[in-house]
């Protein structure tokens, strides 16, 4: 049954009893941790001048690799892909992905300019 709204405060004491929380699961959680050699560069070349910042060297299933290009991608709070097992984040957050790499446990090396 649909009820008319006459106030705000009519509005304010609506209740939604059927909408459940979205589930995210931290993709960390079911995925097996190893510490990983990565190496961080960045580059322009092929991407019409666009910088990118490149994670490469993960090893492992498709899933942890997604896994962790989500986790970056979400704590940089910028999009990217995930093409030929390199994590591909659009700009150069090189220096901010090699700091949450670290924290994470893994090995990072800087590679180039």
């Amino acid at each position: 049954m649909t009820k008319k709204l006459n106030s705000f405060e009519a509005l304010a004491n609506i209740q939604f009893d059927n909408l459940a929380p979205d589930p995210d699961p931290l993709p960390d959680s079911k995925l097996d941790f190893r510490v990983q050699e990565l190496e961080a560069h960045f580059s322009t070349k092929g991407r019409a001048g666009k910088t990118v910042t490149l994670i490469k060297g993960f090893e492992g299933s498709d899933e942890e690799l997604k896994a962790l290009s989500k986790q970056l991608k979400k704590a940089i709070g910028v999009g990217g892909s995930i093409k030929n097992g390199e994590i591909i984040i659009q700009g150069n957050y090189r220096d901010q992905l090699m700091a949450l790499l670290l924290e994470m446990g893994h090995r990072v090396k800087r590679i180039g300019g």
